[in-house]
């Protein structure tokens, strides 16, 4: 099973985050954190988490690397004796904010792989994404990292954005490809509600092609596509995290605006730090049927290089897939479906669906 800790605060607010985060509420990091370990706690207690049975922590945001690294000490002594051997142990951090000593104490406390938000090496196109750090931190952040020890280190890079063009995009990854980094995130820019990007389409370039010629060009540079947006140097770099949610497996999620999954049943604990901080273990629940799971693994598996089930399928869906088959969309291997464009995998799994 998956644990999942949330860190709602940042240093500012990037114009397309959607994500729970807030840049106002610094005076309540001691209270969220200690209101975090009695949540973490609760759960473990509640769901009956046998020791030894994580198998993989990742720290999201937000920003974790805003919250002092001594807050973080309980957290992993209370996790501990969960944790199988080995397990991988992902955070998130900001250049800005991933000092040395954050760092290395949180390579102390068993943290072996981070995260950071570079998403360009351009100093403009940081600015016009609210981005608060610049290229030289960015730089700075990930070479400190290798030095410190870290197994595995991902950068994220974003692309069509306004003005991005395939040259800028392999300036962008040219950057990152010169760094001691293990893995790639290359998201394409998604305009959401809340955001200051919203009702401003014109900042996001829809361009299909870009996207082929992006992901050519990572894997011409060994980088390995797994998923849409994820590409590891070897496969053993690949995110095991994320791929526990691609096999549906269990997974607690602790934190304000964090999400849960137990047994078929989705939780999540309040998103406003405030309501969060006066009661952690106050959740809402959403009862997942066996059309919704089955319909998310489809979903998931056609993203990803896991692949989905053959035995999932229905007859009348089997029909489909043996169309798709034919057409050279899907591949069949060892009684498993798996999708050779993970740009299509949402059309794909619609249509047998449908």
């Amino acid at each position: 099973m998956l644990l999942y800790i949330h860190i709602p605060f940042c240093d500012s607010k990037c114009f397309y985050c959607a994500f729970n985060s807030y840049t106002d509420r610094f005076h309540l990091k001691s209270e969220y954190m200690k209101a975090l370990k009695k949540q973490l706690k609760f759960d473990l207690n509640k769901y009956d988490i046998k020791h030894n049975s994580i198998e993989t922590v990742f720290i999201g945001g937000g920003t974790p690397s805003t919250i002092k690294h001594y807050e973080y000490e309980e957290v992993f002594e209370i996790i501990k004796p969960y944790l199988v051997e080995g397990a991988e142990i992902t955070t998130e951090a900001n250049p800005n904010s991933a000092s040395q000593v954050w760092l290395e104490n949180m390579n102390k406390y068993g943290v072996n792989r981070v995260s950071f938000g570079v998403q360009s090496f351009n100093n403009d196109k940081l600015k016009f994404l609210g981005r608060a750090h610049n290229v030289n931190s960015a730089i700075n952040a990930i070479q400190r990292a290798n030095s410190i020890g870290f197994n595995g280190i991902n950068c994220d890079i974003i692309y069509g954005v306004q003005g991005d063009s395939i040259q800028s995009i392999k300036s962008d990854l040219d950057m990152a490809f010169s760094l001691p980094i293990t893995h790639l995130s290359a998201y394409s820019l998604t305009i959401e509600e809340g955001t200051k990007f919203f009702d401003r389409s014109s900042v996001k370039i829809d361009d299909e092609d870009l996207s082929y010629e992006i992901f050519d060009y990572i894997d011409k540079n060994c980088f390995k596509q797994y998923e849409i947006s994820n590409f590891a140097r070897d496969k053993k770099y690949e995110s095991k995290h994320n791929y526990g949610y691609w096999e549906y497996k269990n997974y607690l999620g602790i934190g304000a605006g964090a999400v849960g999954c137990m047994n078929s049943r989705r939780y999540y604990p309040n998103k406003s730090i405030e309501e969060y901080i006066s009661n952690p273990t106050n959740y809402e629940y959403e009862e997942l049927s066996n059309d919704d799971i089955k319909t998310e693994k489809i979903l998931l598996g056609f993203r990803c290089s896991n692949g989905v089930e053959k035995s999932i399928f229905t007859e009348d869906e089997m029909i489909k897939v043996n169309d798709l088959i034919e057409h050279d969309k899907l591949y069949l291997n060892n009684e498993r479906v798996y999708n050779k464009n993970f740009l299509l995998s949402d059309e794909l799994a619609l249509y047998i669906l449908s």
